[in-house]
């Protein structure tokens, strides 16, 4: 694997300071991608490049053949030509023809999937988390960087307009200067259980899912969507909903690196195999430009309040979940509502309703738009982030990104220090001028120990 990476690196790299015109080089200008991951996220990602104009839908990859063989089937019957379909990563990474990847497996696999990828010449779509250690995502920002490889991290809030128009808000002031946002995930999420032992279903690839991550026995909680709960394979809640929420908090505040997190809370309520908290409350301190900014995180996952109009229950309504931001100015306060996308403001000590949006539409208006995108006579409208990733690729400039890798490996660092903080039960400092931490422990949990041959390439 690892001589087949580095041919396919050297051969990108000495292509990189003059990338094509197009990524493909197709007279049509057809950008060939392939979708990597097929469960969950991995439907949206094919369904939300199905609607792309002059995208071809080249390649699919997952280590369960059943599943594989049937998003094959799926795509075909939408009109468009069988993909080629692959188990194993590195063998599609060989077609020179895909353009880029759209990586949608466990966070275990992003950094590695991403590098390579960038290695042999892709642009990259990659999930959020983008990274499942610190040094993952300074490694991912190195290869983006030194492979001259467009990557869009899976934070797709950063491309709907009201979210767009909340941030331009406060940049504007509307709130006054914002000092502190709170980033609310109440996701209704009900015990996983426990799960034995058990022979590997037929069809998967188990040691192609392990990956880097140390070797287990196969269970069900060991597999799709419960690995997230799993510190093998995922960043608990923190990293799956979580990361969306804090990356628009600090989107908003304007703010990088922390000086400070604390992290406290715990598997409350339920004894089953769930190795990460599921109630938490997180806090970082920044201190840009002189001044000093927090964001607070909170997290539950059973019975709760709504929050400034979000999520309120309705008699009679069946449990729902609340996702959102507020942010705290000296002149008032905005809320975010992640579920309803939309946003109200509150202005002065008498709390006056200010400005406000919520984003709505018709069904067959957005049918109708989907229709002339697929025929290619309708441009992009906002809230597309495949549309953005395109856009950016066909025109060879990641500044075009609205979720730049750069970005992504920020917001990653920013869970992963919850999770050390949570992890080691202490407040851990960090210096966002060397990006380090003066206690040796807290540093050690920067990266991990990957199984080989599925390694870490050390691009810078």
């Amino acid at each position: 694997m690892d001589r087949r990476i580095f041919i396919l690196g050297a051969a990108a790299t000495a292509g990189a300071t003059q990338p094509p015109a197009s990524p493909s080089g197709s007279p049509n200008d057809a950008i060939r991608v392939a979708i990597v991951g097929l469960r969950g996220r991995g439907r949206d990602h094919i369904a939300g490049f199905l609607e792309q104009p002059r995208v071809d839908l080249a390649a699919v990859c997952d280590v369960d053949e059943n599943l594989l063989q049937r998003r094959a089937a799926e795509i075909e019957t939408r009109g468009r030509r069988r993909p080629a379909a692959y188990t194993d990563y590195r063998k599609l990474l060989e077609d020179r023809s895909i353009d880029a990847v759209a990586i949608a497996t466990p966070n275990h696999h992003h950094a590695l999937q991403t590098i390579w990828a960038c290695q042999a010449g892709k642009d990259v779509y990659v999930e959020k988390p983008c990274s499942h250690t610190i040094l993952e995502a300074r490694q991912m920002v190195a290869a983006a960087r030194r492979y001259n490889r467009v990557v869009q991290h899976g934070t797709q809030s950063r491309s709907i307009p009201v979210y767009r128009e909340a941030v331009a808000k406060l940049r504007a002031g509307v709130i006054g200067d914002p000092y502190m946002a709170r980033a609310i995930v109440y996701k209704w999420r009900d015990s996983i259980g426990r799960a034995s032992p058990e022979p590997v279903p037929p069809g998967v690839h188990y040691d192609l899912w392990l990956g880097p991550a140390p070797e287990r026995p196969f269970t069900r909680n060991r597999f799709h969507y419960n690995w997230n709960w799993l510190w093998d394979f995922g960043n608990g809640d923190l990293g799956n909903q979580g990361i969306h929420e804090l990356d628009v908090a600090r989107w908003g505040l304007g703010v990088t690196y922390p000086t400070k997190v604390s992290a406290m809370g715990g598997h409350y309520l339920f004894d089953d195999d769930q190795e990460t908290p599921n109630t938490m409350t997180a806090m970082w301190e920044f201190e840009e430009g002189g001044r000093k900014k927090s964001i607070i995180f909170e997290l539950r996952h059973w019975i709760t309040n709504g929050e400034a109009g979000m999520g309120e229950p309705i008699a009679g309504d069946a449990p729902h979940n609340l996702v959102g931001n507020l942010f705290f100015g000296c002149r008032g306060y905005l809320a975010l509502d992640g579920q309803e996308t939309s946003y109200r403001t509150w202005l002065g000590k008498e709390r006056h309703p200010g400005p406000s949006r919520s984003q709505t539409g018709s069904t067959l208006d957005d049918w109708m738009y989907r229709v002339r995108r697929r025929l290619g006579t309708a441009p992009p409208r906002g809230g597309d982030h495949f549309a953005n990733f395109l856009d950016a690729a066909r025109a060879r400039d990641p500044r075009r990104l609205h979720a730049p890798i750069e970005e992504g490996a920020i917001s990653a660092t920013l869970i992963h220090l919850a999770n050390i903080s949570y992890r080691l039960r202490r407040t851990v400092d960090f210096d966002p001028g060397t990006l380090c931490c003066p206690d040796v422990e807290a540093q050690n949990l920067f990266t991990k120990t990957y199984r080989p041959p599925f390694t870490l390439p050390m691009v810078a």
